[in-house]
C-alpha cells in the first residue's frame, strides 16, 4: 500500500513544498475536494498524474456555498479514510486547512462570475456559486499549481471555475475529467452516502432518464417536450421536488429550445430523492 500523504494546514508550508518541487523542475497539479472522497475524485488525481509530477489535494468542507438550510453540519467526513484513498491513487501532500485559515477573522472579499453562472444552480442555489468561485480561486493562488482539476459531474462549476481562472489571469490550466458511474449508471457523489437502500435502487431512474432525453433529442425532438416527459418519469419515480431538467448550450450555459439542438448541448437534471439532492448532466 503507498503511504499517506503528508498533510499540511497553512499556507506557508503548503507553498513550501511546492516550492521545492519547483525548485526541481517538477510541474504540480491540484485537485480540490471536499472530502469524502470517491472514485470520481480520485480519477482526476491520476489524470493529473498523467500530465504532471506531482498532485496536491485539497480537503475543506468550504462553509461559504453552503446556504444556512443546507447539509454543511451533516456533510460526511473523513480524513483519516481520505489520506488512504489519496495515497493509493499517488497523490503527493494533502492541503487541509481550517475555516480559520481560509476565511480569518476580517475576511471581506467575494468573487463572483456572471453569465455562465446565471441558470440551474444560480437559481436554485443562489449563494453557491459565489462561495465556489472564491475559495476556488483562493486554493490557486495559495498553491500556484500548474493544473487544476474538476469533474464534470459539477458542470456548470467546472465552467464557472474556467471562466474565473481566465478572467482573472491565473497562471493555471483548467482541466474537467469525465463525470466517474456506478454500475447502474448513477454518477458518483459524496452525497450518494445519504441515500437508503431503497432510495438508492430509485436513484438508477435518473441516469436511465438522461439517457433517454439524450436519445430522443438526437433524434429531433422538441426540446420542452423532452424536458416535460424527463420530469414526469422522475415525479412518477419518486423523486420531488425535482429542480429541473433542462437543456443549455454546454460553452455559454445558454438555455435551448424550442427547435432541434446543436453541436455542444448538455441536459442538465437535479432532483431530490428524500433528504437528498442528485444532480447530473449528459452531453447530447
Amino acid at each position: 500500500m503507498s503511504p499517506r500523504p503528508a498533510i499540511v494546514r497553512t499556507v506557508a508550508d503548503l507553498r513550501q513544498q511546492v516550492a521545492a518541487w519547483r525548485a526541481a523542475g517538477k510541474r504540480v497539479a491540484m485537485v480540490p475536494t471536499m472530502g469524502a472522497l470517491h472514485a470520481g475524485h480520485l480519477s482526476l488525481v491520476r489524470l493529473g498524474l498523467e500530465t504532471c509530477d506531482h498532485v496536491v489535494a485539497s480537503i475543506f468542507v468550504n462553509p461559504a456555498q453552503f446556504a444556512p438550510h443546507e447539509d454543511f453540519d451533516a456533510y460526511p467526513r473523513g480524513e483519516g479514510r481520505d489520506a488512504e484513498l489519496l495515497g493509493a491513487a499517488g497523490c503527493g501532500l494533502i492541503f487541509a486547512p481550517g475555516v480559520e485559515v481560509m476565511y480569518p477573522p476580517g475576511f471581506a472579499t467575494a468573487v463572483t462570475v456572471a453569465g455562465v453562472s446565471g441558470p440551474l444552480e444560480g437559481e436554485k442555489r443562489p449563494q453557491f456559486f459565489g462561495g465556489v468561485a472564491t475559495v476556488v480561486s483562493k486554493l490557486l493562488i495559495q498553491c500556484g499549481p500548474d493544473v487544476a482539476l474538476f469533474g464534470e459531474k459539477d458542470y456548470q462549476q467546472l465552467l464557472v471555475i474556467k471562466r474565473m481562472a481566465r478572467d482573472l489571469d491565473l497562471p493555471v490550466e483548467i482541466i474537467g475529467g469525465p463525470t466517474v458511474r456506478e454500475a447502474d449508471g448513477l454518477a458518483m457523489s459524496s452525497r450518494n452516502a445519504y441515500l437508503s437502500a431503497e432510495e438508492r435502487t430509485v436513484a438508477a431512474v435518473v441516469p436511465a432518464v438522461m439517457a433517454e432525453a439524450v436519445e430522443r433529442l438526437r433524434a429531433g425532438a422538441a426540446v420542452a417536450e423532452v424536458e416535460a416527459a424527463a420530469v414526469a418519469r422522475l415525479e412518477a419515480a419518486g423523486f420531488g421536488p425535482v429542480d429541473y431538467v433542462q437543456a443549455h448550450d454546454g460553452e455559454a450555459m445558454e438555455r435551448l429550445g424550442p427547435g432541434p439542438v446543436g453541436t455542444g448541448a448538455r441536459v442538465f437534471v437535479a432532483a431530490w430523492l428524500g433528504k437528498t439532492r442528485l444532480i447530473d448532466n449528459w452531453a447530447v
